[in-house]
């Protein structure tokens, strides 16, 4: 018993103390996407050159969208409908871009709520104010004490436990806004994904660094970069998205053009400016759907179009139905 639970501490360590900080790889291609400013679907938009409503359903239901079940398209309409209510927010009969847009950020944050809600209940059953370092590192690296020092800094590809206490610790004191050491359930927040709150993200840009600067040289070269999206076996040959990426590498990446990425030229990689998905997918919508060009979409127009929203299938969307008496 003791061995299953030590074996589940270090899975947990892992999944909580670091993948959250960084995106996961793309199982399709085997190719690890560090972006923080994630795309609203798995799936391509236009495939060549073709629309993919697929798209669409994902960045309307959620991000972590799974197939619920299979609905008819009566009854597709008549949840939208009712989704659609809790849409537009002014009751005006009508939703704007804008009540759009945060519906659909709202979806897309929607895993992220209930992981926070589910950790912080697992780590604070008592559900007090705030839950203090040495509560949170008892819980989590406790079995640390009863290790010997050399197992502490013993790596096999990968931080050490010490080092991944240490990340934990630091992390935990810039998420810890007014310094007490003990965190609110909203810096809980910011220390389990501190990409999605702002004065967190430039832990996450120390943290990749860390990761893939392993001349520790505090820059990122090329076979640095590659060697971090791609890890090849001897005589194999590099795929065509390699070689993609050594291109966007000298292209866009290295800015400077100096051979290297610094803290700046990561931190524009990682969390790329000036672009807002969620706005994006609300006005494609919108024009995808809006019959009468006043850019708003009535009920009707809506459900004139439900294929496009949420066609016969409902993924989480559907899952966020069946949590509410309403529909």
């Amino acid at each position: 018993m003791k061995s299953v639970k030590f074996c589940f501490i270090l899975v947990f360590i892992f999944t909580v103390g670091i993948s959250l900080a960084i995106p996961k790889p793309d199982e399709k291609e085997g190719k690890k996407d560090r972006t923080l400013e994630r795309d609203l679907s798995s799936k391509e938009h236009y495939p060549n050159e073709e629309h993919n409503p697929e798209y669409d359903h994902e960045a309307f239901l959620g991000e972590e969208a799974k197939t619920f079940r299979q609905l008819s398209p009566e009854e597709s309409r008549r949840r939208l409908g009712v989704i659609f209510d809790k849409i537009d927010k002014d009751k005006d009969g009508s939703v704007s871009q804008d009540e759009l847009k945060e519906w659909i950020r709202y979806t897309q944050s929607r895993y992220l709520l209930d992981d926070v809600d589910r950790q912080w209940r697992s780590y604070n059953p008592e559900m007090k104010d705030k839950l203090t370092w040495e509560e949170y590192k008892k819980l989590l690296y406790g079995f640390m004490d009863d290790m010997d020092a050399n197992d502490l800094d013993k790596t096999d590809d990968g931080p050490s436990y010490r080092d991944m206490l240490q990340r934990d610790r630091r992390r935990w004191s810039v998420a810890d806004e007014d310094g007490d050491d003990a965190l609110t359930r909203k810096e809980f927040m910011g220390f389990l994904h501190p990409e999605e709150m702002g004065h967190m993200r430039d832990i996450v840009v120390l943290e990749t660094m860390e990761d893939i600067d392993k001349d520790k040289d505090g820059k990122v070269s090329l076979e640095e970069y590659i060697g971090d999206v791609y890890r090849g076996t001897e005589g194999e040959t590099e795929p065509e998205w390699v070689k993609s990426e050594r291109e966007q590498f000298a292209k866009f990446r290295d800015k400077n053009g100096d051979g290297v990425m610094d803290k700046d030229e990561v931190k524009d990689w990682i969390i790329p400016p000036d672009f807002d998905h969620a706005e994006a997918e609300a006005h494609h919508l919108i024009y995808e759907s809006d019959a009468d060009g006043d850019q708003k979409l009535t009920k009707e127009e809506v459900l004139n179009k439900y294929d496009l929203f949420v066609a016969s299938q409902a993924t989480d969307f559907g899952e966020a139905f069946s949590r509410h008496d309403e529909f």
